[in-house]
C-alpha cells in the first residue's frame, strides 16, 4: 500500500511541483512535498497539519524538542506553533516525497459529535508516530481520484471526512480531537493565535486575547504556553521574526523595512532577536543567500 500511495504522489508531484518543492493538489489543505536534495533550515509556523512521509528522511525541532522521521511515520502538529524543519535525506535519484494534509477544525468538530464522547488530552503539539493503515489506505484511495475528475467530485468530501476519522480513531486522535471538542482550551487558545496572526505587527493585548479566549489573565497565559510551548510574547516575537525573514529572502526588502514592516521600532534590537533565533544576523544570512544564487545560477 505504501509503495502505491509513494507511486501516485511521485507521479503527480513530478509534474506540479513549483519552485518551493511544493504540488498543490485539487483537494483543500492537502500538498505533496518533493525534494531532490536535503534542504537548509526552514523556519515556518504551519496550521494543524499531519505530514505523511512517503520517501526519504526529515528532522522537525520545536524548542528543545526534535524529532526525526521517514518513511512510515507521520508528523502530527496540533497548534499553531514554531517549528525549524529540514530534509535530511533526498537526491535526484530518491527524491523526499510527504502528503501533507492540514486537519479541518470543521470536519473535526462534525466527526467528534457522531462519534460521541471519548477523552481527549493536551498532547505536545509536535509528535512523530507510525503511520497507521487506516490512514495511509484511505490517503490511497483519495490521491487515486487525482486522474478522475467525474469520480472525485462525489467522492472527495467522503474521502477526506473518512480520513479525519481514522485519524481520530487512532493514536493521533486524543491530541486531534482537542481541536474539535466545542469551547476546549484549544479551540479557546486557537482563537487567541488566530488574532494574534492578524495582528502581529502590532502591540501585544494581553488582557485583549484573554477575554476572547474567556479566560482569566493568569489562566490563559498558562494555558497558551501549555498548548504552544511558547508565552504569547515569544510567539509574536517568533512570528515577526519569520515573517521578516521571508520578506529579506523571498521578496528582497531591505533589513530596515523589513524590521519595521513586522512591527520593530527599532533596527539594532531586530538585528540582535534575528541572530539568537536565527544563528546569525540578517545582513549575513542575505549574502550568503545571494551567494548561493550564483554559484546555482
Amino acid at each position: 500500500m505504501t509503495q502505491r500511495l509513494l507511486e501516485i504522489a511521485r507521479r503527480f508531484a513530478d509534474s506540479h511541483v513549483d519552485s518551493a518543492g511544493v504540488a498543490a493538489t485539487p483537494f483543500p489543505g492537502v500538498v505533496i512535498l518533493r525534494q531532490t536534495a536535503p534542504t537548509p533550515l526552514q523556519y515556518a509556523i504551519n496550521k494543524p497539519l499531519v505530514a505523511m512521509v512517503l520517501q526519504g528522511n526529515k528532522r522537525v525541532t520545536m524548542g528543545s524538542n526534535s524529532f526525526d522521521f521517514g518513511v512510515g511515520e507521520s508528523l502530527l502538529i496540533t497548534a499553531e506553533v514554531p517549528t525549524v524543519s529540514q530534509i535530511t535525506q533526498a537526491t535526484a535519484a530518491a527524491p523526499y516525497y510527504s502528503l501533507v494534509l492540514e486537519l479541518d477544525p470543521a470536519v473535526i468538530e462534525s466527526l467528534v459529535t457522531d462519534m460521541g464522547s471519548a477523552p481527549f488530552s493536551a498532547h505536545a503539539p509536535v509528535r512523530v508516530d507510525p503511520t497507521e493503515t487506516e490512514v495511509a489506505d484511505a490517503a490511497l484511495r483519495l490521491l487515486r481520484l487525482l486522474d478522475r475528475p467525474a469520480a472525485r467530485t462525489v467522492l472527495q468530501d467522503p474521502l477526506m471526512r473518512e480520513l479525519h476519522f481514522w485519524l481520530l480513531s487512532g493514536r493521533h486522535g486524543g491530541a486531534i480531537r482537542a481541536l474539535g471538542v466545542a469551547d476546549s482550551h484549544a479551540q479557546r487558545i486557537g482563537r487567541a493565535v488566530s488574532m494574534i496572526r492578524a495582528g502581529f505587527a502590532k502591540p501585544l493585548r494581553l488582557q485583549q486575547l484573554a477575554t476572547a479566549s474567556g479566560m482569566s489573565h493568569s489562566n490563559f497565559h498558562a494555558h497558551f504556553r501549555s498548548i504552544t510551548s511558547l508565552t504569547p510574547l515569544q510567539y509574536q516575537k517568533q512570528l515577526r521574526l519569520i515573517e521578516a525573514r521571508r520578506s529579506m529572502l523571498a521578496d528582497g526588502a531591505p533589513i530596515a523595512v523589513a524590521a519595521y514592516a513586522v512591527g520593530y521600532e527599532s533596527v539594532p534590537q531586530f538585528t540582535r532577536e534575528y541572530g539568537r533565533m536565527f544563528g546569525m544576523p540578517p545582513a549575513r544570512e542575505i549574502r550568503e543567500a545571494r551567494a548561493r544564487l550564483q554559484s546555482a545560477a
